[in-house]
């Protein structure tokens, strides 16, 4: 087949698409004029016999030779690397009745009296020509119908802006092109502008439409310090912003990238179609040589002229070009509409996978609740102040992606705290961070995290509880080995978590819940969600294990989360779901990304999934029941009770309305809601 780009552009230039229109519309007149010469040629009796199977030869000749060029090439191609598929059928068809055709017309002597009809050895030049031109067209129907399930990822690349307004070292201001911003330029966004690239706010107060992202209409403030995301609008004011992921590494890019990623990628029902087609391309051959032999020897007369076209009808007819289409087309359009829906997969073992999905678990904070957590109180122990508190827990987390440690950052600097450089940072444990700020070591985390460390927390266990009871998450802070205090931090819960759970559970999935917050704080927020399983103060390998134990009971297990804390969890359940609004790493441990952050994308997500696992399962029984029709009629089954033969130019037609057929079925897929 044709090399395609493994990343589309917003050039819908499309090479192959144009060479075989070319090669269709030239070649048409000529086919016209050897299938009319054909059917009514000797009624007419503008030539002998002789001289119109020399004219339908000459005809022939560009059709065959320049139009079918393409098809023979990658039949011999599938013959030298042991693959059949449709090639080999259509080359062998075409070529065997075009190859017989022109002997008969050059040296019509070495054939016996049986393949004699009207007066001349018959000859089937129109047959090969018109199979070519009928093949032809349904691949231009083909790509045609392929280029449209691009439509998804072009109209993300037509999102980005084409250039940016950079801010130069001496103040002046140009625009450049977008492939010429660098990480770290400044750049300023007037009112209407698009954003050029991911960045931080470094000067002015807007409102960003951020809709092609989150599916949200309501334009989001930005202020200095906030990030923004390139592609999205600015509505209001003008902003500087310094760059800080370009190139492929945007979100937006990073979109595409996973969109055009799954489209590439082979549904494990493929794999069956495809090992099926490779044995049936070999049975079909063996049938049509068969089908050559019998009508030869016990067919009517010519019964050997009824035997090749017969044959290569057979041939023809069962070309497995449906078949091969059957889950590609399915897994195109289905990862292009999810992409609309802000639902990313990143291969079509997803989309197969997520239908079966019976038990999910979630993390809490970023994928049930906001992820956006405000900070309520720090509470000082022994001789500590509970600003002191803040500040020394700020330090500490500031090399903390978690949601949590950016509250508490964000708190304190608001209140001008002045924040110590850390280092020594360490996250790997899922259940808190630790460091060295001013030379001495902390530890800041949950319940589990201070046993580890040996610390007792003791003196504020109770005044933590109070601050669970209300959903609240707690985190201990420990000096020297020794508790300072904790915070406090809410996180509200996402409006639209009730809806998603509701309806999931209403799927008949079981959720669980499974956070490093503690037991309290997870409690209150599953029982106003009404989740009944809850696991607190969970490690990364303890979420692993759960994972584990599921699936060795039988369970096919979706794990939903946003964190580096989620990313072994993610890879190892069935089907790993990644809050878009989360980390890189759990991102790229997922095979879903909801790019939104909202639970209900499982929902919207697996009603695709059923859709496009149907379609796959339609194209593919229209595929099958379509050759275990024709090749028996192809053969002449039906011609000793009704004296039907199927002419293998109807074989043709039939075998590109059956790849047309599949390709649009697997269109309907863009109407899914």
């Amino acid at each position: 087949m044709a090399l395609e780009p493994l990343m589309p552009s917003l050039d819908d230039d499309n090479p192959e698409l144009k060479d075989f229109s070319r090669r269709f519309w030239w070649t048409l007149p000529f086919t016209i004029v050897v299938t009319v010469l054909a059917m009514f040629g000797p009624q007419l009796g503008w030539f002998n016999m002789g001289m119109q199977a020399w004219i339908e030869l000459v005809l022939s000749l560009p059709v065959v030779l320049w139009a079918g060029q393409p098809f023979f090439v990658r039949g011999w191609q599938s013959v030298i690397n042991r693959s059949p598929n449709m090639w080999t059928l259509i080359g062998l068809g075409t070529g065997a009745a075009f190859m017989y055709s022109t002997v008969a017309t050059v040296a019509p002597g070495i054939f016996p009296e049986t393949f004699q009809s009207m007066g001349r050895v018959g000859v089937y030049f129109e047959a090969a020509v018109v199979i070519i031109s009928l093949t032809l067209f349904g691949q231009v129907l083909e790509l045609r119908a392929r280029s449209q399930t691009s439509a998804a990822i072009r109209s993300l690349l037509g999102l980005a802006p084409k250039t940016a307004r950079r801010i130069n070292a001496d103040g002046t201001e140009e625009d450049v092109p977008l492939t010429h911003v660098h990480e770290g330029d400044r750049l300023r966004v007037r009112p209407g502008e698009k954003v050029p690239v991911d960045g931080v706010v470094e000067e002015g107060n807007s409102s960003l439409d951020e809709s092609m992202l989150t599916g949200e209409p309501i334009p989001v403030s930005k202020r200095p310090g906030d990030k923004v995301i390139g592609a999205t609008m600015n509505t209001s004011g003008a902003l500087v912003i310094r760059a800080e992921k370009v190139g492929s590494a945007t979100v937006l890019s990073q979109i595409v990238q996973l969109v055009a990623q799954a489209q590439r990628s082979r549904a494990p029902m493929q794999r069956m179609a495809d090992l099926v087609a490779g044995y049936f391309v070999m049975a079909v051959v063996v049938i049509a040589i068969t089908t050559f032999f019998v009508w030869g020897v016990f067919g009517p007369q010519p019964s050997w002229v009824y035997g090749l076209i017969n044959a290569v009808a057979v041939l023809i007819i069962a070309c497995p070009c449906a078949l091969g289409l059957a889950t590609p087309m399915s897994v195109m359009v289905a990862t292009g509409r999810g992409a609309t829906q802000g639902v990313l997969f990143r291969d079509a073992a997803a989309i197969e996978n997520l239908r079966k999905v019976d038990t999910l678990i979630v993390d809490k904070t970023g994928t049930l609740t906001e992820g956006r957590p405000a900070f309520d109180q720090a509470v000082p122990a022994g001789d500590f102040a509970a600003d002191e508190v803040l500040q020394i827990a700020a330090s500490l987390d500031q090399g903390s992606e978690h949601p949590l440690a950016d509250a508490i950052v964000t708190a304190a600097r608001e209140r001008g705290l002045n924040l110590s450089p850390v280092e020594e940072f360490e996250s790997g444990s899922g259940i808190g961070v630790s460091g060295r700020v001013d030379g001495k070591p902390l530890t800041l985390g949950n319940t589990a995290l201070m046993e580890q460390e040996n610390v007792d927390v003791a003196e504020l266990s109770d005044t933590a509880e109070s601050f669970r009871t209300r959903g609240a998450s707690v985190m201990y802070l420990a000096v020297d080995g020794k508790l300072a205090g904790l915070l406090a931090v809410s996180d509200p819960i996402k409006e639209t978590t009730p809806e998603a759970v509701d309806a999931l559970k209403a799927a008949g999935i079981r959720i669980i819940m499974a956070t490093g917050d503690g037991v309290s704080t997870a409690r209150a927020v599953a029982e106003r969600l009404g989740i009944d399983e809850i696991f607190g103060e969970v490690t990364p390998s303890d979420k692993l294990d759960l994972v584990n134990k599921l699936q060795s009971e039988g369970r096919i297990v979706a794990m939903a989360g946003d964190g580096i804390n989620d990313a072994p969890a993610l890879a190892k359940a069935n089907v790993g779901i990644a809050m878009g609004t989360g980390t890189d790493v759990a991102m790229n441990s997922a095979q879903v990304t909801l790019v939104r952050g909202d639970l209900r994308g499982i929902s919207t997500a697996r009603f695709l999934s059923e859709k496009t696992v149907r379609n796959m399962k339609q194209n593919l029984g229209f595929a099958f029941v379509y050759n275990a029709l024709g090749v028996p009629l192809a053969a002449g089954v039906l011609y000793p009770f009704a004296g039907l033969l199927l002419s293998p130019m109807f074989a043709a037609l039939a075998m590109s309305l059956s790849s047309a057929s599949v390709v649009f079925n697997a269109l309907r897929l863009r109407r899914s809601t």
